[in-house]
């Protein structure tokens, strides 16, 4: 029969979705892009707009995803679409729109119409009121990576869910950079609890040379070189703080050197 078989260009179904072939093309970070620019946007006005969505990420964190280094998850998505004035995440499958932009538009209107004559809007469900806290946040972010220097005077006051704040944090930072993925990702917030030393093997939040870092702390024997700057007057010989990675094929443990200034700021919890 004639036409049987065809689909329908225009609309794109579930089983005609093939997701590796999608992200072999990084069809998402395309659309992200095209979508940023038709807001007149540069990737870092359009990470801080994400970041009024709850959506942290940083301007290297949000380029990745333009590039199809990493991916964003699924609040993150639905925060880009809502940014970009979608109803859904359909915008990001590759597929052709129904309408051309004119129609699109009109459409945008139609809706928005439609909302602001408040006859469709449907009954807002009784919501329970979230405990909130006040807590200290950095708005540098310490690297898993290359670092950044911590200071206290960029640290703000913020809310936060109170039962998304781990017993005995003091504060909370985003990682910055991809030494510490799997464990830990670029733009993810973590908890500190302040404290002065780690023990081997715990993830703590460290200055080094001028700069913080998030890094799994370790210790081991210092080489016969330096050794003398490990030993006190009594004779007694410290060990020597490595920071590791845990992506260790990219990032290879940094023994500290004495001489660089080294200082535990807390542990992550």
């Amino acid at each position: 029969m004639a036409g049987q078989g065809k689909k329908t260009p225009e609309r794109l179904y579930p089983g005609d979705y093939d997701a590796g072939a999608a992200a072999a093309a990084n069809t998402v970070g395309r659309r992200l892009a095209e979508g940023r620019r038709r807001l007149g946007l540069n990737q870092a006005a359009f990470a801080r707009r994400l970041g009024e969505l709850g959506v942290e990420i940083g301007l290297r964190g949000y380029a990745k995803w333009e590039t199809g280094e990493t991916v964003p998850g699924a609040y993150q998505l639905l925060a880009a679409a809502r940014l970009l004035g979608e109803d859904s995440l359909d915008y990001f499958t590759g597929a052709a729109p129904e309408l051309n932009e004119e129609g699109l538009r009109r459409l945008r209107d139609y809706r928005e119409d439609l909302v602001a004559s408040g006859r469709y809007r449907p009954f807002p469900a009784a919501k329970e009121a979230v405990p909130l806290r006040e807590m200290l946040f950095s708005r540098l972010r310490p690297s898993a990576g290359p670092g950044n220097t911590l200071d206290e005077e960029f640290f703000e006051k913020r809310l936060f869910p109170a039962d998304a704040v781990p017993p005995g944090a003091d504060f909370a930072v985003c990682v910055d950079g991809d030494s510490m993925e799997p464990v830990y990702r670029d733009g993810q917030l973590v908890w500190v609890q302040r404290c002065a030393r780690l023990r081997p093997g715990e993830t703590g939040l460290v200055c080094y040379d001028g700069s913080s870092y998030v890094k799994v702390y370790g210790e081991r024997e210092p080489p016969a070189g330096l050794r003398p700057l490990f030993t006190d007057s009594e004779g007694v010989v410290y060990p020597q703080p490595v920071l590791i990675s845990c992506n260790r094929e990219k990032y290879p443990p940094v023994p500290v050197h004495p001489e660089k200034g080294f200082a535990v700021v807390g542990r992550v919890l």
